[in-house]
């Protein structure tokens, strides 16, 4: 980091900071090349500023204050903006974290199946509480909302990654693993686990090859289209449904 004085440098409440965090000149060239492929893809530039996000993510491995001025410099927006988008999503950290965000789900079906129990034995297994990060930097600890994954329930996520039907004695043996350095694969998707800055980079829409790897959709998923090829049934042809003006004097 180095610090740079000036009027252009604005603070997070949309005026002068005379004394700032920003990133060195070499990553500034270096994310300029990233940022400007990345503000290509909208019509508006402003409209970048999730991936934005992700990539000085993958920078440092969450969102600075310096990741946030190179954002709101490159978007031409204040760093109260960017800070506004940064704080409410979850996605973005805040704070310096480990290579492998361990995310169990506590959401409502994943807690009744034993979501609870698996967080609850991590936090004891790691001695961490949620959002804290092991000292050797591997693995931080948090509980999420839902994945969006209920038919594998009780599930954990490592790095956006799933890891199905999980329990107390599976999650602990899989963050002994990720602290070992030893070959962990997903349930479903990639082969191997990327880190939290390569999964940021992904998210920041940087491909990296991988998205077509293992099983995308397992059997839980497809029950229902099985279900209905079996029987012969289909979604009903758009040509065939009533317009809105018939349905409301249908309803007269």
């Amino acid at each position: 980091m180095s610090e740079h004085n000036g009027p252009e440098n604005r603070g997070l409440d949309g005026g002068p900071d005379e004394t700032v965090e920003v990133f060195t000149d070499e990553v500034v060239a270096r994310l300029e090349q990233d940022a400007k492929e990345i503000i290509s893809r909208y019509p508006k530039p402003r409209s970048a500023l999730l991936p934005l996000l992700h990539l000085v993510q993958a920078e440092e491995g969450h969102v600075s204050k310096a990741g946030m001025r190179f954002c709101a410099d490159q978007l031409g927006i204040t760093q109260a903006e960017v800070n506004a988008v940064a704080t409410f999503y979850t996605m973005y950290r805040r704070r310096p974290g480990g290579d492998y965000q361990v995310g169990v789900c506590t959401n409502t079906l994943c807690a009744v199946m034993g979501g609870d129990e698996i967080f609850s034995a991590l936090k004891e297994h790691l001695d961490l509480a949620n959002g804290e990060t092991t000292e050797d930097g591997k693995v931080t600890l948090e509980h999420v909302e839902c994945n969006a994954a209920c038919d594998f329930a009780p599930v954990v996520m490592v790095n956006w990654e799933f890891f199905d039907n999980q329990t107390p004695a599976t999650a602990k043996r899989l963050v002994d693993d990720l602290r070992l350095g030893a070959d962990v694969a997903p349930t479903r998707g990639p082969a191997s686990l990327c880190t939290w800055k390569q999964a940021s980079r992904v998210l920041a829409g940087f491909d990296d090859g991988r998205a077509g790897e293992g099983v995308q959709a397992a059997a839980p998923s497809l029950a229902g289209l099985e279900l209905a090829r079996r029987n012969g049934w289909t979604a009903p042809d758009p040509n065939d449904l009533p317009s809105p003006s018939q349905g409301e004097e249908g309803a007269k």
